[in-house]
């Protein structure tokens, strides 16, 4: 990387040069659709799978390619039953797809082809992506760092529904609203499955798990559908607790979409990266 990777393009005598090929991955049965931001250089470059939130409207796309620019093969695909793609969407499925499609980016398939290093791997994730790139680390070591944006706690909105009931109702006609890009599911489906998980989606409960690696939780402080309330400072509270030695969190005085704040954002995951994942062996 040279120059300020917000700023300056790669240098065009860098080869290979930068490309952004279409890739695809079987999750369930299902041909899961993805775009790969792959850095100008010969790598092998680190690898961040980048997790878009529900129903998916905003992908991130900005911080794929600052990523990109920062030297990291970024990652972005929709879930099953999201947006063309086959299938049902379902929480499971995402944690599923998350799942599998970080395990398919470390295999040869992937990293040979693209030159990407599978050692270095980082999951991002915003909102409900927040939620998934947690659970995805902390059931698989071989994630290097995780980075959850705005991150939604299932398990703590789960407990905060039974503590008020009148929330359910709300929910449910909350993400009813939002399913035209989606299939195969319900508002009311949804919050059905959520209830089923209980306090096993619950974020703080991951610390164990996620002890030994990097961490960032960005919070939003404007932010209606991720209050920092519910879902940034307990969870911060408990890694520190635990601890989660490597833990790095901020909160930024903006809304869900860090609308006023992508640029913020992209400085502040590339720093994370670079501190933590770049360096590894």
């Amino acid at each position: 990387m040279t120059g300020d990777f917000l700023a300056t393009d790669p240098l065009l005598t860098l080869s290979p040069r930068a490309a952004t090929p279409a890739v695809t991955f079987t999750s369930g049965g299902e041909t899961l659709l993805g775009v790969l931001h792959v850095p100008a250089g010969p790598g092998p470059h680190p690898i961040v799978v980048l997790l878009h939130g529900f129903p998916g409207n905003e992908r991130n796309f900005d911080l794929a390619h600052a990523l990109r620019r920062a030297g990291y093969a970024t990652l972005v695909f929709h879930y099953r039953g999201s947006w063309g793609v086959g299938g049902s969407w379902s929480w499971r499925n995402v944690l599923d797809d998350a799942a599998r499609v970080v395990a398919a980016a470390r295999e040869d398939a992937t990293s040979v082809a693209y030159h990407l290093d599978p050692r270095r791997l980082a999951v991002v994730g915003h909102s409900l992506g927040g939620f998934a790139a947690l659970m995805t680390a902390a059931a698989d070591t071989a994630v290097g760092a995780v980075v959850s944006v705005a991150g939604f706690d299932f398990g703590a909105a789960a407990a905060a529904m039974r503590a008020e009931p009148a929330m359910r109702a709300a929910l449910v006609q909350a993400w009813d609203a939002e399913l035209l890009p989606l299939r195969g599911t319900s508002g009311e489906a949804l919050v059905a499955e959520m209830e089923a998980a209980g306090d096993a989606w619950r974020l703080d409960r991951l610390a164990a798990r996620l002890a030994d690696r990097p961490v960032l939780l960005v919070g939003t402080g404007r932010d209606t559908v991720t209050p920092a309330e519910v879902h940034h400072r307990p969870l911060v509270e408990a890694y520190q607790a635990h601890p989660v030695g490597r833990l790095e969190h901020r909160l930024l005085p903006t809304d869900h979409a860090l609308s006023d704040h992508r640029v913020t954002l992209a400085r502040t995951i590339a720093g994370f990266l670079d501190r933590h994942l770049r360096t590894l062996a």
